[in-house]
Parts: structure tokens; C-alpha cells; sequence
């Protein structure tokens, strides 16, 4: 039989797991198209709420989760204005910092430009050591293989989503609890 706490910590289990489903749905997507869809944004920012209500975080923390999300959208769209990011990432990185909260923002922030400066270095090495992909495999591969691509920092972001969530008001309730 399902008891009352069982199926409320599954659901919390559930709703725990949006942030990295879906980080990683969106790099796979930035990675393979070089667009990240809104749709993966708004289950993120809808997500949020039930998760938040579910683990019992106060109200304040919440609201400095929403505040600390406005600004990340504020300096995505910066970022996005001076062409440094597109805007499916300002809009993902903006989600992602929903679920990270006061305790979560900094990793998040830190990790997120360790792993865009890694990562950008990797391709840039690979696209100047590994010409011959940029001519074969899949389209996908040519197209983030062109010398002077883009880079999918959703892949970034995502990374820096991963490494920052145990972080979180989020998981610290949940473990906590």
C-alpha cells in the first residue's frame, strides 16, 4: 500500500528532478541545434513553484529566488544585446537560477563560467585541430565544427546547473527533511 509520506516524498523526488531533466534536455538541444526551445524554460519556472510549496521553503527564500532570477534575465539580456550568448540561454539561465536560490546563485555562477571557458576552449581546439569534422558526420557536428560557429552555452549552463543544485535552498530542504 501507498502511504500519505510515501507518495508525497516521490513527488518531491519528481519534482526534484525538473531542474537536471531538463538542464540537460536543453544542452543536448543547444549542443544538436543551437537553440534552446521556450518550452524548456517555462516547465522549469512552472516546476519551481510546486517544488518550492512541496519542500516547505519559506515564502522570503522564494522571493529572493524570483528576485535573483529577474536579475539573471536582466544580465542575459545584457549578454544577449552585446552577442555574447543567444537569447534562448539568457532565458535558461535565468530558469536555472530560480532553483538555485541565495545558497546556490554563486556556484551556480562560478561553475557556469568554469565550464563556458572550458568548454569554449575545447571547441575551439577542436575546431581548428579536427578541420575534417567540419566537412562530415552529422549536421549538427559540421555546424558546431565551422571555425567561427557559435558556441551552445546552454551546454555551460546546464553544467553549472548540475554542479550548483545540491547547493540549493531546494535540495538542502530535502536532505534536510
Amino acid at each position: 500500500m501507498w502511504s500519505h509520506k510515501r507518495l508525497m516524498s516521490d513527488f518531491m523526488r519528481f519534482l526534484l528532478a525538473t531542474l537536471p531533466i531538463f538542464a540537460v534536455v536543453a544542452a543536448l538541444h543547444d549542443l544538436t541545434t543551437m537553440k534552446i526551445p521556450n518550452w524548456i524554460s517555462g516547465v522549469l519556472i512552472i516546476a519551481f513553484f510546486p517544488a518550492a510549496f512541496a519542500s516547505g521553503l519559506p515564502l522570503s527564500v522564494v522571493g529572493v529566488s524570483v528576485g535573483l532570477a529577474i536579475s539573471a534575465l536582466v544580465v542575459g539580456m545584457g549578454m544577449f544585446a552585446a552577442n555574447w550568448i543567444g537569447g534562448g540561454d539568457a532565458k535558461l539561465l535565468a530558469a536555472s537560477m530560480l532553483w538555485m536560490g541565495a545558497s546556490g546563485a554563486l556556484p551556480f555562477i562560478l561553475y557556469t563560467a568554469l565550464a563556458g571557458g572550458g568548454f569554449c576552449l575545447l571547441l575551439m581546439t577542436a575546431r581548428s585541430r579536427l578541420p575534417f569534422f567540419a566537412q562530415s558526420g552529422p549536421g549538427w557536428v559540421m555546424r558546431l565544427m565551422q571555425p567561427k560557429g557559435d558556441i551552445p552555452y546552454g551546454v555551460a549552463i546546464a553544467i553549472g546547473a548540475l554542479l550548483a543544485y545540491p547547493s540549493s535552498p531546494l535540495m538542502t530542504a530535502y536532505i534536510a527533511g
